[in-house]
């Protein structure tokens, strides 16, 4: 009797793993990697994906950022049925970019266009790290290189949204040829007078930061993206020193001069609408 009086006790009832599975929907909740605070997925989605807590920026993918940015109905996408071979015979590569495409609704690793931010007319390009971590093939460069020329003829400004680990290793020399082939486009467009803003979000590295990603006439980026070529523990090894613990991140670039403001994503709409403002024919330039 005592022993039974003195016995540990349950105080509540136990739900089996998979009923519990299926009180809660799959995809209802959503965990900040920052903070490890749990929200609801609909909390961040009013959010922009930036967290309630701890201000961590969730990743965007390709579409959500057309969302956030352009006027309702206004976006009218370019090349979007170009699509990656496999020059190079690379072992499975194929296989990889199917299951990309089926995973992401996506074709390549960047969306183009043109639409209007809150009327003003402008061509984006923006890089989704899901589809092949944002890496640059021939498709990626190809689909910027035509889309800063579309706006160089459309005398549109373009703003592009990097998003990459760098090159892709699978396309090899063919990937790296298009650091130079954005890059003269870049060119003809500033020749031309035409206006590029570049917005770096996490991560932008590698070949990217090296060419298109660092070439705007405004260099912005989200706040602690991590930006930069090399990774952190190759640089330590080769320099044999210790570097700061916020190197490579966007505020630590922005100390160093490398970027012209860091914009916190509820902001972002708002100022790339004054840059566009300011660089209409006989806008403010004061």
């Amino acid at each position: 009797m005592l022993g039974n009086f003195f016995g540990k006790k349950k105080r509540y009832a136990t739900i089996p793993r998979d009923e519990a599975k299926q009180d809660i929907p799959e995809g209802l909740m959503k965990k900040c990697p920052h903070c490890k605070q749990i929200f609801y997925r609909k909390e961040l989605d009013n959010q922009l994906q930036v967290c309630p807590n701890c201000g961590h920026h969730h990743q965007l993918s390709s579409r959500e950022r057309i969302d956030m940015l352009f006027d309702a109905d206004s976006f009218e996408e370019w090349d979007h049925d170009m699509i990656s071979e496999n020059p190079l015979d690379f072992p499975d590569y194929l296989e990889k970019l199917e299951k990309d495409r089926l995973k992401t609704n996506i074709n390549e690793a960047v969306v183009t266009g043109k639409g209007k931010i809150n009327g003003f007319p402008t061509a984006v390009a923006v890089m989704d790290a899901r589809f092949r971590m944002g890496s640059m093939g021939s498709v990626v460069g190809e689909k910027i290189a035509r889309a800063v020329e579309n706006a160089r003829k459309e005398n549109l400004p373009f703003i592009i949204f990097t998003a990459s680990g760098g090159a892709r290793m699978q396309e090899g020399v063919l990937s790296l040829m298009q650091m130079t082939k954005t890059s003269v486009a870049i060119e003809r467009l500033n020749r031309a007078g035409g206006l590029m803003i570049s917005v770096m979000t996490h991560p932008t590295t590698g070949g990217v930061s090296a060419s298109f990603a660092s070439l705007g006439d405004y260099n912005f980026a989200e706040p602690h993206a991590l930006i930069g070529f090399a990774g952190r523990r190759i640089i330590e090894q080769t320099i044999r020193e210790k570097l700061p613990n916020d190197f490579q991140t966007a505020e630590f670039l922005l100390k160093h001069g490398q970027l012209d403001q860091v914009i916190h994503r509820h902001d972002l709409k708002d100022t790339l609408t004054t840059i566009l403002d300011i660089h209409q024919p006989g806008g403010d330039t004061e």
